[in-house]
Formats: C-alpha cells, sequence, structure tokens
C-alpha cells in the first residue's frame, strides 16, 4: 500500500505533476538543439535545486530526461542534424521522408513509437529490475569489447553504397576517436606534440559538423530550389501502422533496455543496434532503409526511450549509473542524504517507486508535448533554403560551442563540416564515422582491461572467451553477423532460395512460368 501511495504522489500533488510537465516539456527542446545535451542541463540543475526538497528535484531532473532524450529526433528529421546522439540512426530514414514532404507523419510516427519504448522500460524497472542487473554485472571487459565488435559491424547497415567505403568511414571514426591523451596510461596518441590535440576531439564537434555544416553545404547547390512542401493533414499514426510495427518495436525495446542497462553505454549504441536488427529482421519494407522506411524510424526511437528505463536499473539496485544523466542523479541524491544501491531499496522503497511514477508520467507528458506544435515545427522545412542553411549555420555554431564554451570546438566542428561536405560529394557515408567515434573508447579501453586482468596472455583470454557462456555467445554473433555480410554467404542465400522467376511475357498469365 505504501509502495502503490509513494507511485501516486506525483501525480497527486500539483507542484510535482508541474514540475515533471515543465521538465519534460524543456527537455523536448533542449534536446531538439544540437550540443544542448541532456546530460549538461541535469548537470546544471544540480545546483539550482540544492536547496529543494529530494522529490521536486528529481522529479524536474527524470521529466528533462525522458524529454530530452525524444527531442533529438525532431532535428534529425526536420534539418538532418541530429540533437543528440541517439538521434543519429533517426536521421537516416526521417530526414528523407521529411524530403518528400512527410515530415508531420515522420514525427508523429517517432512520438508514438518513443512513448511505446519508454514504456517498456520503466516496465522492466519496476518488474525485472534486480534480475536484469544481476545480468547485466556478469559482463565482463570482454563482453564489453565483443559488444563494441558487433556494433562496428554496423557498419554494412550505416553504408548504403559501397560496403569498403563504409569500412574506410568507420576506421577512420575509431582513429579520431583515440586521439588525445589515453586515458589508462596517460600517454599522448595521435597528437603530433600539438597541445590542442592533447584534450581531444569533441564528438559532439564532429557531429554537428558532419550532419549539420556538410548538409548546410550541400544544400547550396540547390539554393534557388522550392522547398517542400509538408504534408500534415495526418500527425497520429493510424492504428494498422502502430500494429503492424508493434513487434519490431517490442524487440527493439528490449535491446533498448538491456543496452541502457550495461553500466557506460548508453542510447546512442542502443539506437545504432536497434537500426541494424530492423534492416535484418524487416523483409519487404514498404520502402528501402536509408529512403524513408518507417522501420528506420520505429527501431531506433523505441530502442534510445527504452534505454531509459534500462539505466535506471543499475543505478536503483546497485548505485552504479547506466549512463552520464543517471550518474549525475546518483551525485543528486547523495547531495540530498540518500545512498542509491541496495541499501536504498531497503531503507527507502519508496523512493523507487517515487521514481517509476515519475517516469510514467513524463512518459506521457512526451507523448502530449510531441504530438502538439508539429504544424509550427514543420514550418522550419518549408522556409527557403536562403533562410535555412544560414539558420543550420547557426544551429551548428551554438551547439557547438554551448558543449565546453569552447571556441575550439566551433573551429573543430566547421573543419569537420567541410571534411564531410567533401565525403558526400564522392559518396563517403558519414554515418560509420560517428559510428566509429563512439564505440573507439568502449572497444579500446575494455579490450585493454580483458588483455591486463589475463596477465596479458592471449591463450588465457581466448579460454576466458571461449568457457563463458555470455563471452561465447556473443563471440558466434560477431562471426555469424560478420560472415553474412560477405559476398560468398550473399551468393549462398541466393543459390538456397533458387534462381529469380524470369518474368511472364506480355499477355502471359503471371503463373504461366511455372506450369
Amino acid at each position: 500500500m505504501e509502495t502503490l501511495a509513494a507511485f501516486f504522489t506525483v501525480w497527486a500533488d500539483p507542484k510535482l505533476f508541474a514540475l515533471v510537465a515543465v521538465g519534460t516539456f524543456a527537455g523536448i527542446y533542449i534536446g531538439a538543439i544540437p550540443g544542448l545535451s541532456v546530460t549538461m542541463a541535469v548537470s546544471i540543475l544540480i545546483s539550482f535545486t540544492f536547496s529543494w526538497d529530494v522529490n521536486p528535484a528529481i522529479a524536474l531532473m527524470i521529466g528533462i530526461f525522458m524529454g530530452g532524450v525524444y527531442g533529438g529526433s525532431r532535428t534529425a528529421i526536420l534539418l538532418n542534424i541530429p540533437g543528440a546522439p541517439s538521434a543519429i540512426a533517426t536521421a537516416l530514414d526521417g530526414y528523407p521522408m521529411a524530403q518528400r514532404g512527410e515530415a508531420g507523419e515522420a514525427i508523429g510516427i517517432t512520438t508514438v513509437m518513443s512513448f511505446i519504448g519508454g514504456f517498456a522500460g520503466i516496465i522492466v524497472l519496476a518488474v525485472a529490475a534486480p534480475v536484469v542487473s544481476d545480468f547485466a554485472l556478469s559482463f565482463q571487459p570482454r563482453d564489453y569489447m565483443l559488444l563494441a565488435v558487433l556494433g562496428l559491424l554496423l557498419v554494412g547497415s550505416l553504408a548504403s553504397g559501397s560496403l569498403v567505403k563504409g569500412i574506410f568511414a568507420g576506421a577512420l571514426g575509431l582513429m579520431l576517436g583515440t586521439v588525445g591523451m589515453d586515458p589508462l596510461t596517460f600517454t599522448e596518441r595521435f597528437t603530433f606534440e600539438i597541445p590542442l590535440l592533447q584534450s581531444g576531439i569533441s564528438f559532439i564537434a564532429v557531429m554537428i559538423g558532419l550532419f549539420g555544416v556538410s548538409e548546410a553545404l550541400t544544400q547550396l547547390h540547390q539554393i534557388d530550389k522550392a522547398a517542400v512542401r509538408q504534408s500534415i493533414d495526418r500527425i497520429v499514426p493510424a492504428w494498422s501502422t502502430v500494429r503492424k510495427h508493434l513487434p519490431l518495436s517490442m524487440q527493439t525495446s528490449a535491446i533498448g533496455v538491456f543496452i541502457g542497462a550495461l553500466p557506460g553505454t548508453g542510447g546512442d549504441i542502443a539506437a545504432l543496434l536497434a537500426y541494424d536488427h530492423a534492416k535484418r529482421v524487416t523483409r519487404n519494407p514498404e520502402r528501402a532503409f536509408g529512403d524513408g522506411a518507417i522501420e528506420g524510424l520505429v527501431a531506433p526511437e523505441t530502442a534510445n526511450n527504452a534505454a531509459v528505463g534500462g539505466a535506471f536499473i543499475p543505478m536503483m539496485t546497485l548505485g552504479i549509473p547506466g549512463d552520464a544523466v543517471t550518474a549525475i542523479m546518483i551525485g543528486a541524491l547523495f547531495i540530498h542524504g540518500l545512498n542509491p544501491g541496495p541499501m536504498l531499496m531497503v531503507e527507502k522503497p519508496d523512493m523507487f517507486w517515487f521514481i517509476v511514477g515519475a517516469l510514467v508520467l513524463a512518459n506521457f507528458c512526451m507523448l502530449l508535448f510531441g504530438l502538439t506544435g508539429i504544424r509550427l515545427f514543420v514550418k522550419i522545412v518549408e522556409m527557403p533554403r536562403a533562410v535555412m542553411v544560414p539558420l543550420i549555420l547557426l544551429l551548428s555554431v551554438v551547439g557547438a560551442y554551448a558543449v565546453n564554451n569552447s571556441i575550439t570546438d566551433v573551429y573543430w566542428m566547421l573543419g569537420f563540416g567541410v571534411f564531410g561536405y567533401f565525403l558526400k560529394l564522392y559518396g563517403y557515408p558519414l554515418g560509420p564515422i560517428i559510428l566509429g567515434v563512439i564505440l573507439s573508447r568502449l572497444l579500446d579501453d575494455n579490450w585493454r582491461r580483458a588483455i591486463i586482468s589475463e596477465r596479458e596472455s592471449l591463450p588465457a583470454f581466448f579460454h576466458g572467451l571461449l568457457t563463458s557462456p555470455l563471452s561465447l555467445v556473443l563471440f558466434l554473433s560477431v562471426i555469424f553477423i560478420f560472415v553474412s555480410q560477405t559476398p560468398l554467404w550473399k551468393r549462398w542465400r541466393r543459390g538456397r532460395t533458387g534462381p529469380a522467376r524470369p518474368p511472364a511475357e506480355p499477355g502471359e498469365p503471371e503463373d504461366a512460368t511455372l506450369s
């Protein structure tokens, strides 16, 4: 009975209700601006809410967290600039839909699917948090390394053209991610004795430059072309559309919860893995992936919002942050005299159910605010290109500067924007570069932790890899996905399905060729 009362506390108290609603609304628009991350907003809130009671402070932070993860999809769809790293995969199919005049439909689908994914993550948090956290704790450094390798194999999904160009782009991203001081040995890597490179290259600056500035430069070729008129007759997707994609959304929600519960990962990796999963399991999509496939919106948006609930699982049960935002929230709970972890579940179970209730309310607020204001938002796409290009550049500069309040990041962003423009001209995909930057630290750090834990013995490393059931499953998954992208595998698949049936002659029945 006490837990039920704690769950409805945030619903019954008008002040807490308003804080969650305001936080979600603000989070949506903070997440939509490139460079203004949810992590930044929540960290700033700690100083403002230092003197508050714990419940109002946590309620506001949860609202911003939930709204911010969803908000990144807005600019990804409208301008091809992901507002957050977790919206990178959304831009791959959302922006082509906006180019066809379907921005309203794309935003409507992402909103409803984000709600479904967020709700799935909250249910797992409420029902199976201890089980999921125990499983997440069983991951060893070699398992994180294999997960990163699994993610790197997504270059086949993100490279819509040449696989060789996709591999090159992914390798370039890996190299960019390792520039700076080595976090384990504190030696310089790829700095060429340039002090500016010692702190590394900002991932956000790379992302905004490659997607934002390169897009603005590309649109200069069509500066006199009329803007695409958007069809916003139907914003809320039909129930038949939701029902059709419900199985996929449940699968990708499970991916999101699982990845979100792994400490140090987050919604960006979950969204990319979910996008690749959708490409593999979807048979005969109405449109090709990368050309406006609805499944390309369903998968990443359900996964990155499900990862929100997943990130709270290790935080609440073990006191271990699932991502950067929950790490800040752990600090906020400490400031207010609480100790996140197993004892919190025993001593203050009402706090656990209060957080679950606040997440549910924030998810409903996200659905409400996400489906309103779309008609005003899509006007951005309908602006003349002579106005839109300066707007994209302005947002890019503000976003790059806001990360570290550093003009250096703006220079990096502009440089990578020009570089990305030439890459697009020559048909190189930009997605694998971002993928490589995201996964470089996860791969590099955990490979070295794994080999150090085995006393730098490769035989011991492979023995552990083959004797641990979890490591073995991940290793076999890596091998299977790698083999499935080779020409030999594709020829074998074509051989099993048989040669293509010749088309019927004019005037001949369709099944005549089978007689």
